[in-house]
């Protein structure tokens, strides 16, 4: 079964690309939601989380966010020393969502796919892109945040650029009919690799 890698810089609209190829079949991964969802039910996750930040990093069972984000913004070396420890469970637990799966193809959906060298283990990937404009008031509508927030985040991300030089396909995403038909033009080509 082939991987395909679907990665795109914060707005760009990675989920709106990932629902269109779930419209047309094609089981969809979205590593962002299992991550967050594993680091709560995982034992493994949970016991590594307690040692690295200690016991206030859950509050009646439930991650505390706000915990995390202050001891990482002070501390960039805390956010790598995190995703040593939720990468490879989420890697795992693909591996097993992957396997029940009964189709040609699936789609691997990584915010920061090429930043975690995730790329490796796909066999195709598409990058979304969006022009910046477009991207951050996407983002201040969605997230009820600040520009700054929205541009420090962009800042930690490889570059449009850097991503599309490493692709297979590209999506620029900006009108909405335009995505679907470059969808489906990308799900015909790789169906006929197969």
């Amino acid at each position: 079964m082939m991987v395909v890698g679907l990665t795109g810089g914060i707005g760009s609209g990675k989920t709106t690309v990932a629902k269109e190829f779930e419209a047309l079949g094609v089981p969809v991964y979205i590593a962002d939601i299992e991550a967050k969802k594993l680091m709560v039910t995982s034992e493994v996750i949970k016991e590594k989380l307690v040692q690295l930040f200690g016991e206030e990093v859950y509050v009646n069972g439930e991650l505390n966010k706000p915990f995390i984000a202050n001891i990482i913004f002070n501390d960039k070396t805390y956010l790598q020393k995190m995703n040593a420890i939720v990468h490879p469970e989420v890697g795992n637990h693909f591996e097993s969502w992957k396997e029940k799966q009964n189709t040609s193809y699936v789609i691997k959906e990584v915010a920061i796919l090429f930043e975690n060298g995730g790329n490796k283990q796909c066999d195709l990937v598409i990058t979304v892109t969006a022009p910046m404009h477009l991207r951050i008031e996407r983002l201040l509508k969605r997230d009820h945040t600040t520009k700054e927030k929205i541009e420090a985040i962009i800042k930690n991300q490889w570059s449009d650029e850097e991503k599309i030089a490493l692709s297979d396909f590209v999506v620029n995403n900006v009108n909405f009919e335009e995505t679907k038909e470059q969808v489906m033009k990308i799900h015909e080509q790789i169906v006929k690799t197969l």
